[in-house]
């Protein structure tokens, strides 16, 4: 369980360099491309069930790779069914839960394994907090962890879209992240990140949690080799 620590203070958005980086995602799928051998020898799964959860603005289909991914290596994936993520976070978390529960009955009551990206990530981390039976572990790729939505590059259109306050979110979003939650947390972020930048993509409040820096901008990190590999490596136990 995490600990209660100070807001953190001194954050800032990813800066313009990092920003005009994301325009670079061709490059880096054609730098990724190299890449693809070490997915070859990924270890083989064991069946458990997982769910791959996306990230604002975006819809089932930009988990569709990694779904086929971990799909061929034997993993029971599932996507969360709810369509394009529009960042309203506690409701999208009750819509999930109700899903997942459906599933956690129809499965004998195997908990799941989470994997959200961006947005998706503080969906996956908050369902961990609050329905704990439903979940067995939780992977994060470039979440907006510290401050919500306040220090990423669309910080202030979300919070128009969302009627919210970012100054007051920031201090919400901490304290829930002060209770924490127990199970298994694996935390991806990258010093090139242009949307979420890697001060607040990492977990500063769960002991647990494994902070891994990889390589890449935000909008390439679902198709990203390294990423994957390194979840196929935390699902089979292989840290």
């Amino acid at each position: 369980m995490a600990t209660q620590i100070p807001m953190p203070t001194g954050l800032r958005p990813p800066r313009r360099l990092a920003q005009l980086g994301e325009l670079s995602l061709p490059l880096d799928l054609l730098r990724f491309g190299l890449q693809w051998p070490r997915l070859v020898t990924a270890p083989r799964g064991d069946g458990r069930p997982v769910y791959l959860i996306p990230g604002y603005g975006g819809s089932e289909l930009s988990m569709r790779p990694l779904e086929a991914f971990l799909a061929r290596i034997n993993y029971d994936v599932a996507d969360w069914s709810l369509g394009r993520n529009k960042g309203s976070v506690d409701r999208d978390v009750a819509r999930f839960t109700a899903v997942a529960e459906q599933r956690f009955a129809e499965n004998g009551g195997q908990a799941f394994t989470l994997i959200g990206w961006s947005l998706g990530g503080i969906i996956a981390r908050e369902t961990a907090r609050l329905s704990p039976h439903l979940v067995r572990e939780v992977i994060t790729m470039g979440t907006p962890i510290i401050g919500g939505p306040k220090y990423t590059t669309p910080g202030q259109r979300y919070a128009r879209s969302a009627n919210i306050q970012l100054d007051r979110f920031e201090r919400e979003v901490h304290d829930r992240n002060s209770i924490g939650f127990d199970q298994p947390l694996t935390v991806l972020y990258s010093n090139r990140d242009g949307i979420v930048g890697p001060d607040i993509a990492r977990d500063i409040y769960n002991p647990q949690a494994r902070n891994i820096r990889v390589d890449g901008g935000h909008m390439g990190l679902g198709f990203n080799p390294r990423v994957w590999r390194i979840i196929a490596d935390t699902l089979a136990g292989n840290s």
